[in-house]
């Protein structure tokens, strides 16, 4: 029997276009905002686009939403991957707009991006590289490439051991982070063509 992909659906922006992304690789997708489907599931896709503060209020409206998450994924070990605002919403905090309470999962906060070359503009938008660090030398989903963004915000994280990938956008930016079972990444894959595609259908496959 195939393993069930849970999408979380909590108003989240690109919610179908990560859903077609995902079958498009072969997964069976459950689009939910069920904790006993959450429960349940072999994978979990937190995606995500707009503010932090208002993807925030839309996933705790959701009831029981999140502590079913944090059941499967601390508890269960299931594979989990955030997408842009879905990876955001893994820090301690969001100061986008005032401060808002993170997930919590990899400590950190969410800050506007500041270019240290001036002539950089914000948001940051369209393709750029991939690069891995140390600390991904072995990661089974990642790799070197090039994909899409878009974003006005940064995680900054606060252990380096939890960064995996950084990009350049007037100064280093956090494209992918990660711990354990638990995988962020600030680029958009189902806007990634191949190189995202390859992520999600290794994800998959990924037994951390």
């Amino acid at each position: 029997m195939a393993e069930v992909v849970a999408l979380v659906d909590y108003g989240a922006g690109n919610l179908h276009s990560v859903e077609n992304a995902l079958k498009r690789v072969g997964a069976k997708v459950k689009v939910t905002a069920d904790p006993n489907v959450l429960r349940a599931a072999d994978r979990i896709v937190l995606p995500g686009v707009g503010s932090f503060g208002a993807c925030a209020a839309g996933l705790r409206a959701e009831k029981g939403v999140i502590e079913a998450m944090r059941e499967r994924v601390f508890m269960g070990g299931a594979p989990f991957l955030g997408i842009c605002v879905g990876m955001q919403l893994l820090a301690t905090r969001g100061l986008e707009h005032g401060e808002t309470p993170g997930l919590d999962w990899i400590e950190g906060e969410v800050r506007l991006i500041e270019p240290t070359d001036t002539s950089v503009k914000v948001p940051h938008m369209g393709w750029n590289d991939v690069a891995l660090t140390p600390h991904a030398r072995d990661h089974e989903l990642l790799d070197t490439g090039e994909a899409y963004f878009l974003h006005s915000y940064h995680f900054d994280a606060k252990s380096g051991k939890d960064v995996l990938a950084m990009t350049d956008h007037g100064g280093g930016l956090v494209a992918a982070i990660g711990r354990d079972n638990i995988l962020g990444v600030q680029f958009h894959p189902e806007k990634s063509q191949s190189y995202g595609l390859g992520i999600l259908e290794r994800f998959l496959e990924w037994r951390p």
